[in-house]
Parts: C-alpha cells; structure tokens; sequence
C-alpha cells in the first residue's frame, strides 16, 4: 500500500469549511488504497493569538510553561480534523506530538527533534489507514511538552516521512517554489523542481516557503518535497536532490529577509575573553547568528552580525549579563534595517555573478552595509526602505 505524509499549514487549516474540504480531500485518497500521516499547524493565526494572551499576564514568560500554551494550538486542529472525517466514516487517529513518539533535545522553545517511534506509527497504522499527527511539537526526556520553533510543522512533517522512508506533500497558500516572493516582484517564475541545495539558501536567507530544517533532513535522508497550493490542480514544485537537477541555472532566486536584526558591538579593550563569554553565551541561548564581520585595532573592537528580529528579547538579555563583568561595552541593536540575498547553485561555476550584483546596487543608488558570501549565494544589508527596491531589480537582471 501506498504511503505519503502530508501537511497542511496554517492558512489551510484557518476554518472549519477549509477542513472539511481537506477532511473530503483525504478520504479520496485513502479510497484510492493510501496510508497517510496527516501532519497538521493551528488554525490561521492561533499561534500569535496565544503569544499576545501571555503578554497581557506577564513580560517574562517561563519557557516550559509557554510550550505547554502553545502545543495546544496543533491540538485543536488535529481534534477538528479528526471529527470531520469520522463524520465521513473515515476512521482517523488523532495524536499529539507525544502521543506520536517524537522525542526532542534542547531549549523547550527551540527543540529539535532526536527520535521518532517509528514501531509505534507501524503498530497504529494496523488499526487505520489515517493517522493526523500536531505539528510543531514533541516531548523531551523529563516528558515535558516542547516545541520546535516558527515553521516547526514542516520539520514534524519531513522528519516523519524520513523514519518512514516515504515522500512528503506540503501543502500552503503558495502554489510553488517562486524566484521570490510574488507579493514583492508579481513577475516571479515558479519553478517546477529545485535543489535541495537552493532551497536550503533560501530558507536559511529569508524565503518564508519552508522551515530550513525540514529541507535539511529531506536532504540528509533523501525525501524528495513535494510544495504545492492547498486543494489546488495547479501544478506545485517538487525539491529534490542535487543530482537529479538536469540544468543548472546561474541564479535561482532572489530571498528578502524583513525579520533581521542587526548589532554592533564595540569594546575598548583587545579582549579574547570578551569574545570567549560573548559566543558560549550565545550558544547556551540557543541563539543563530549570521552575517558577521570583526574589526579589531589599538582602538578595541568593533563586532557586528545579523540575527533574527524575534531574538531581540533573548539578546537583550544576554547583553546585560556581560556588561556586568566588561566596563564600556557598548551595543546598538539596528531593527531598520533588511537582507537581500542572491542565490543560485550555478554561482560556483559562473565567473561575474556577484561583479554583477554590486554594479546592479551601485547603479540603483541602494546603499549596502554588510556583505557575506557562500558557494551559491551572495547577502547584502540594506535600509529596510530599500529591500523590496532592490529585490526587484536584481529579479530583473537576472530574468527571474
């Protein structure tokens, strides 16, 4: 028998008549001798409907308790899911992300996924052909609830299909892999298959598509993704490995990352102890870090990185605890501006691609601040007023 995992987002998830019409989607293919596993976010914007609730009780959440919070979002809709297709006298199973097994590691909210029992999936798939699992969520080893961060639902998903070695089907309000985003550049080309390469860079750069992690598993465990609108006939974008990309473009897309953040930290002293206390600080806040430069001369230091915007709290805080034990440092934490970053698997082959970009920005009057590069992309910092200018005319240099 057949075996798929499917996932359905927030936007598709957002009212009862949008799961109705998932709940008819499913049994059509269970009739047609399908076993799925149904991975599912909450309902349209729950997730930050909760997160403002909290705000209103307290400014300083303790994170076991916002996780217990959160994982009810998913849980919801699992319950609602299950309803509707019993009431097609479909049997479904409903299962928490403890319920089904997976088990985590790390902060409670930035958990990653360790485990999943796949002996417990076999075990209830004797009973039923549908099994709808909460996204976003799992169980450490104290048996605390935990969640896996924003886009947390696409690596539940990718990571059940990867211990049941079958392919997964996420379903969005997008119908595809675009250049760049369609609100920003109308023009974008939707692409029928993409590396897992390319779209690594660009979730990790900004693309809001996909969760960075879920593409990496699929990489590490060869999923191929399939991406697609929700109960559309349009034609979706299937991510797949390296190998099976027949052409290679020179640039694949353009990401505008709008939640960066951006620090310059500056210190009188030469002092690798700073340094030293300012990374094992960041690692023990679980806190990802990008584009960063150093400059350091008999005037002190000068560090800068980018970060995501939803860091700034965790940030904040790490930065009063140091300047406790280091005088004068000083810290500016910049949320005006964006990155714009240039990707394509074809860069490490083509000579004048990134020439080609810094003469595009000089020649529109963009200014940029910060610049990193890797094999197949290329980042700038720019004003925030700026990001969607620039995105639309490197979209158009590049025939994207």
């Amino acid at each position: 028998m057949k075996r798929s995992v499917l996932k359905f987002g927030g936007s598709s998830v957002a009212d009862f008549s949008k799961i109705k019409n998932i709940a008819q989607y499913i049994k059509e293919r269970v009739e047609a001798d399908e076993q799925l596993v149904v991975v599912v976010s909450a309902m349209g914007k729950t997730t930050d409907q909760l997160l403002a609730s909290v705000n209103e009780l307290t400014s300083k959440p303790n994170d076991k308790d916002l996780a217990m919070l959160l994982t009810t979002g998913e849980q919801q809709t699992i319950s609602f899911l299950s309803l509707a297709l019993n009431d097609l006298n479909v049997n479904a199973k409903p299962l928490t992300g403890y319920q089904a097994g997976i088990e985590t590691i790390g902060k409670h909210l930035k958990s990653k996924i360790s485990s999943i029992k796949t002996d417990l999936l076999e075990q209830l798939f004797e009973e039923q052909n549908i099994l709808i699992v909460a996204g976003f969520q799992g169980f450490n080893k104290a048996g605390e609830l935990t969640t896996l961060g924003r886009g947390g639902s696409d690596t539940t998903a990718v990571a059940i299909a990867s211990a049941l070695d079958c392919p997964c089907e996420i379903y969005t309000d997008v119908t595809g892999v675009f250049s760049t985003d369609p609100r920003v550049y109308p023009e974008a080309k939707r692409w029928d298959t993409i590396s897992f390469e390319e779209m690594m860079e660009m979730s990790a750069l900004g693309a809001g598509v996909l969760e960075t992690r879920s593409v990496e598993l699929a990489n590490n465990h060869n999923i191929p993704i399939y991406l697609g609108k929700t109960l559309s006939n349009e034609k979706g974008t299937w991510i797949v490995p390296n190998d099976q990309m027949l052409e290679r473009k020179a640039v694949t897309g353009v990401a505008l990352d709008k939640e960066m953040a951006h620090v310059t930290i500056t210190y009188p002293n030469e002092s690798q102890s700073f340094l030293h206390d300012l990374f094992i600080k960041l690692e023990e806040a679980e806190i990802n870090i990008d584009m960063i430069s150093q400059i350091q001369n008999q005037d002190g230091l000068q560090l800068s990185f980018t970060f995501k915007e939803s860091e700034e709290r965790e940030l904040n805080e790490l930065f009063d605890s140091l300047k406790s034990d280091y005088d004068h440092l000083y810290v500016k934490i910049e949320t005006t501006y964006c990155k714009v970053s240039v990707i394509g698997a074809g860069m490490r082959d083509m000579t004048g691609i990134a020439s080609k970009i810094f003469k595009t920005l000089i020649e529109s009057d963009i200014p940029f601040y910060q610049v990193t590069t890797s094999e197949i992309s290329v980042s700038y910092v720019v004003d925030g007023e700026n990001g969607e200018k620039a995105t639309r005319i490197l979209c158009q240099t590049f025939d994207l």
